[in-house]
């Protein structure tokens, strides 16, 4: 099993807590595609911290609405 630290994960995003929101919504994202139901599938989570620490995922901050 492949241990991504908390400084690794961060290195592509600003904070530890953003880069693991990021993974987790990236995760969700790849649940929609069909996918290959193999042996060796690797589990979604870890693929997207995988893309995510080799710098492979673009994403935007969107900041909130505040309703009046």
């Amino acid at each position: 099993m492949q241990v991504f630290t908390p400084t690794d994960v961060a290195k592509h995003a600003a904070n530890k807590y953003l880069s693991v929101l990021i993974a987790a919504k990236f995760a969700r994202v790849l649940n929609e595609f069909p996918r290959d139901r193999s042996l060796h599938e690797k589990k979604l989570t870890t693929r997207a911290l995988e893309e995510l620490t080799h710098g492979e995922i673009d994403y935007k901050v969107v900041p909130r609405r505040r309703s009046p």
